[in-house]
This record gives structure tokens, sequence and C-alpha cells, in this order.
């Protein structure tokens, strides 16, 4: 990371140019995911040997995932009504990225967007919540027909093995994709994007510290934790997250990770997946933020009871949002659009919302992470016992 800023700085016009490397390493990385995901949720749900257990997890998870996330937006508004950073901004200037898509989302758009046309169009577009769909009742009938899923079971248990192998050849490759992210940011955008906005970018890094320290800290006393290993395990794909921003690129390092720590694979491999869609803490820890923050910079004052219908706007339509860079832009567009505020102020937030991104997606890695370590205590697991620990 460190060179691939100095590389950007002192010669942007390299920086510019190693965007296609950074790229090609998301794209191999996106590239695990479907053969993946499907191979051990399937495998883990089928191991788990019983659909009552899993409809017990899901609960657990859903219950877990409410809680965390609305903790998270809470303190996003905590935080903006305290700092104000958007006070004295002028969006008068603003000018909208045409290429921003501005839709509006419903409880009613995300849950029929939940469930697949097909499995295969849903591996090539990359729809996580629609595999996690389909993989669960796959899971689910092979449990109930037994032996006969055998061979489908051992075959998907060598797909993974195979997937997993695949994925410690293309982490190889992380320095230089990492490196030629920075680089290409730094370059197309010059330093000074590591500097402007400074109060908002300070706002937002706080809150997440207090969010990460004070909340998921707390969760990890209160169901004992093992801070140590935890840390030991997840700082690779947190990393991974923060540098990339995108939180699809960490997902193939973090299913290993969180098995090497002792998360059992039927816990980890629904609740991972799962919690990208439902239990993305730093991206409503920034909507929320952000919401208010334009609102602050057009000059509106927002009352208490119209901030809290915007949480629980926020609140539904967060849900869904894709682990991708940038994904919580759509949604912030069409929360603005519900509320009439200028979504020119999203122009605002452009120039340094990689910055921004960077730190709320390795926060939303790091929650599922903790979500899928939560579970497999609340499920009686011992992830201090002896075959829970690293080799």
């Amino acid at each position: 990371m460190a060179a691939g800023i100095a590389v950007g700085h002192f010669f942007p016009d390299v920086g510019k140019q190693l965007s296609p490397a950074s790229n090609i390493f998301i794209r191999m990385i996106k590239s695990i995911i479907a053969p993946l995901l499907f191979a051990t949720l399937v495998v883990g749900i089928a191991g788990s040997g019983s659909a009552k257990a899993m409809g017990r997890i899901g609960l657990k998870s859903i219950i877990y995932f409410e809680i965390v996330t609305t903790v998270a937006l809470f303190l996003g508004l905590g935080a903006v009504n305290l700092v104000k950073p958007g006070a004295g901004l002028s969006l008068e200037q603003a000018v909208v990225d045409p290429s921003l898509p501005q839709t509006k989302t419903s409880l009613a758009s995300v849950l029929e967007h939940t469930f697949p046309n097909s499995i295969i169009d849903a591996m090539a577009k990359g729809e996580v919540l629609q595999m996690v769909v389909f993989c669960f009742l796959f899971g689910t009938a092979c449990t109930m027909i037994g032996a006969k899923a055998e061979p489908v079971v051992k075959f998907l248990q060598s797909v993974a093995d195979v997937m997993f192998e695949y994925t410690k050849y293309v982490m190889y490759l992380a320095p230089f994709g990492v490196g030629a992210a920075m680089a290409a940011v730094v370059g197309s955008k010059g330093i000074t994007v590591l500097f402007g906005l400074g109060k908002l970018i300070l706002t937002l890094y706080g809150a997440l510290v207090v969010f990460v320290v004070g909340v998921l800290g707390l969760v990890m006393v209160i169901f004992k934790i093992p801070m140590r290993r935890f840390v030991h395990w997840v700082k690779e794909p947190y990393v991974l997250a923060f540098s990339t921003a995108s939180s699809e690129a960490a997902l193939p390092l973090a299913l290993e990770n969180m098995e090497k720590f002792g998360v059992p694979k039927h816990i980890v491999a629904f609740v991972l997946p799962t919690g990208y869609s439902f239990n993305l803490d730093g991206s409503t820890l920034y909507l929320s933020l952000a919401s208010v923050f334009v609102a602050q910079a057009a000059g509106v004052d927002l009352t208490l009871s119209q901030q809290l219908l915007m949480m629980l706007t926020l609140m539904l339509t967060s849900k869904g949002v894709a682990a991708v860079p940038r994904a919580s832009l759509i949604i912030l567009a069409g929360t603005l659009s519900a509320f009439k505020l200028p979504v020119e102020g999203i122009a605002l937030l452009l120039g340094v919302d990689t910055l921004m991104d960077m730190a709320r997606t390795s926060v939303n890695l790091l929650g599922n992470c903790l979500a899928s370590a939560v579970i497999a205590r609340w499920e009686g697991y011992d992830l201090n016992a002896p075959e829970a620990h690293e080799s």
C-alpha cells in the first residue's frame, strides 16, 4: 500500500496505467467466489445433518445482524450530529456523476431479488444472497435424501478443497494487486484525495473505531471470543478488504481463515455470505452519517423524527447492498431522493469516497467474521478447544 501511494504520487502517469493490474487481481478473486461458496455451503449444510439446525442458525444470525446494524446506524447518527462535518459546506458548485445509478429500493424489491431465476445467472452476476438461498435449499435436499446424496457431497468437498488451493495461488498476487489499486487511486485523483473533506473522513473513521472497539469489542467479551486468536486469523482478509475496498475480494480468504479459527464449516459457510447482505456494519454506519452530512451541507435542518424515519428507511434499504466498491452510494442516492434532499450532495462525497469505502468495507468484513464466531459460540462450540487451534 505504501509503495502504491508513493508510485501514484511521484509517477501519476504510471499509477494510472496500473489500474488494469488491480482489476485483474479482483477479477481472479471474484472467479473463486461462486464455486467455492456453492461447494462449502452445500457441504456444510449437508454435513450438519439437520435442516432444523440450519434453520436455528439462520434465525440466530438474523437476530444478531439486526441488533448490530441498528447500533451501527444510530452510532453514525450520533457522530454526525455531534461533529456536524457538513456545516459550512455548499452544494451550489456540485455536479452529479451521470454514470452513478440512482435507483430506489424497497423491502419488497429486496425480498424478490433474494430468490434466483437461475443459479447459473446468479453465479455469473455474483449475486451472493441468491446463491446462499439456492445452496441452503440444495444442501437441505441433500440432507433429506441421506445416502443417495453422498456422491454429490463428496464431489463438492473435493471442489471446495481445490478452490482453497486455487485461492492460495491467487493470494500470491495480493501485494501487487493492492499496490496497483493504491497507485491508480492516488495517480488519478492526486495525493489530496487523502486530505480533502478531512472533517468528514475523521468523523467516519472515529465513529468506526468507536464501533469496533466499543460494540464489537463488547460482543467479543459477552460471547467469550478469544481475541488474540481472532485477530490473528482475521488480519489478512481485513487488510485485503481495506486495500481493495471490496468485501468480495476478501471472502475466500475469510471463509478459509474462520474455519481455521475454529468456526464449524456449516456455520461459517452460511453466516459469512449471508452477512454480506444483512450485516454490513460499516456501510450502514456510513449511510446514516452521509445522509445527515448532505442535509447539513445543503442547510436543511432535519428534525429528530425525520432523522429516525430516515434511519428506519436505511435499515430496510441497506439490506442487500452489493459487496462491491461504491455500492453504498446507490442506496444513498435513493434515500436522499426519498427525503427531498439534494442528490447533488453525492458529488461532494465522490472525491474522497474511495478512502471512506476502504474503511467501511473492512469493518463490514470484520463484523461478518465476528458474526460467524458469535453464532458458533451461541451454538455451544468451544473456540478455545484444541481442535480449533491453528496448526
